[in-house]
């Protein structure tokens, strides 16, 4: 990460900086003072607690400086209106100083995995940072801009959002060079009212984007479709079947690998990716589009795709005491629910599938549970279910077909993990996802620890 003088990062933001302090540097930033690393700059936000209360526990640590409404005046301190808006127009600034050029990743399901995948491509030619687990939203995204090294040549950047206006936000702060919409889910419809909304609040990235930037979609999904009258950007298409743009064929799965065949223009190669699941070709199709755009050659993305390695609960699939668990623990929605029981239902032996609700889905939660649990029926031989909606999810997999025995709904948690050690067996695959607020991390510890 670059050291920036607290006259810079004044004058990118508009603050106040008494002139003894002109020179004093900081290096990234931080809102928790529990955590401050020295030399990094403390934001103090507003929130459920006031962070201008720990200041000097942020200075005790090490803080480098303060981005505050107030401070002592022996604090090193960069005063503002609003200390989260300054921090994006810092991160904006230091992402202009830099020079970096940037590609913005959203989409309903699988952005976070679409982000991992293109960084992995791009690495293969140039210095990449990206952003972490999380650091998708006002605070995080500033943050991660912040907390990369002025080597950086490109950064891969996660928006997310399930308000609108939140990635219109985030789009001018990034100003992304390309952009990747990988899908229209149903992902926050409860706060976007229907996927034509949803589309709406992710065609916002392209509102930081020059009239020449590329922007990247998935040509399969109808609703992206729609996005050549809404937006002013040439756009670049992906997906199994989108004429004219990177185009998958031949896709096949085994020993636990996912291979296909792609075209692009006079490019066809192959490329082989260490995962379980159809789900995530449209996801290398992206990264595959991105690193064509930024000339990066196919033998480059064939090795590096070859040792991807993906973030952490996302679809880990362990081998532990005999079972063989799959870990989908981060988030979950309707499609990505889908996708994760499909791989479930390609393992082989006796599968159970532990599912926890999924969130935001306004008048639709009852149907969409509904569904997951005719989906878990063709896919899974015993379903556990939990959270207020699992019942709904019982009921789909019994219509289904699944025996009322072997459809359980538990509202509480530890009930749930008695019940699944009294049901598994040695041998089992055994399926663990649920949105994140729903917590099954927790349940699958306790099932392997208790």
């Amino acid at each position: 990460m670059g050291n920036i003088t607290l006259r810079q990062a004044a004058n990118w933001c508009g603050g106040r900086i008494d002139p003894q302090f002109d020179n004093i540097a900081f290096t990234g930033a931080n809102m928790d003072s529990r955590n401050i690393q020295p030399g990094q700059l403390f934001v103090a936000l507003e929130g459920v607690r006031d962070g201008h209360d720990f200041i000097p526990m942020a200075m005790e640590k090490g803080a480098g400086a303060v981005l505050c409404k107030h401070a002592d005046d022996a604090v090193p301190a960069i005063i503002v209106d609003d200390p989260r808006i300054a921090l994006g127009q810092i991160a904006a600034g230091y992402r202009q100083h830099v020079g970096m050029k940037v590609v913005g990743i959203t989409g309903s399901v699988g952005k976070s995995t679409t982000k991992e995948m293109v960084a992995s491509v791009l690495e293969g030619k140039y210095k990449v940072a990206k952003t972490p687990a999380n650091f998708n939203n006002d605070i995080g995204m500033p943050m991660a801009i912040l907390a990369m090294p002025e080597e950086t040549e490109v950064a891969v950047l996660e928006m997310g959002m399930n308000h609108f206006r939140e990635i219109a936000y985030l789009t001018k702060i990034a100003k992304p060079d390309l952009a990747v919409i990988i899908n229209i889910g149903t992902m926050h419809i409860e706060h976007l009212g229907s996927q034509d909304g949803i589309l709406k609040a992710k065609l916002e990235i392209a509102e930081g984007m020059a009239e020449n930037a590329t922007l990247i979609l998935n040509g399969d999904d109808a609703y992206l479709r729609k996005a050549e009258s809404m937006v002013q950007q040439p756009i670049a298409y992906f997906g199994w079947k989108s004429e004219g743009g990177v185009r998958a064929s031949d896709v096949c799965q085994n020993d636990g690998w996912l291979r296909m065949s792609v075209a692009a223009d006079e490019e066809n190669f192959d490329i082989e990716l260490p995962l379980e699941g159809e789900h995530y070709v449209l996801d290398a199709l992206a990264a595959i589009n991105v690193g064509l755009q930024m000339d990066v050659a196919p033998e480059v993305m064939q090795r590096q795709l070859a040792a991807f390695r993906n973030l952490a609960g996302r679809q880990e699939i362990l081998k532990v005491d005999d079972y063989t668990i799959i870990k989908d623990c981060y988030n979950a929605g309707p499609e990505s629910m889908a996708a994760a029981l499909r791989v479930l239902g390609s393992k082989t032996g006796r599968r159970i599938a532990v599912l926890g609700d999924m969130l935001e889905l306004g008048k639709r939660t009852q149907a969409e549970h509904y569904r997951v649990g005719r989906i878990a029926a063709e896919n899974a031989q015993i379903l556990l279910a939990y959270g207020p909606n699992s019942d709904r999810v019982v009921s789909g997999a019994i219509t289904g077909g699944v025996p009322e025995g072997n459809a359980l709904a538990f509202t509480d948690r530890d009930q749930l993990v008695e019940a699944l050690k009294r049901i598994a067996k040695p041998g089992d695959t055994l399926l663990f996802k649920g949105s994140h607020g729903m917590h099954m991390e927790i349940a699958l510890e306790k099932f392997l620890n208790t």
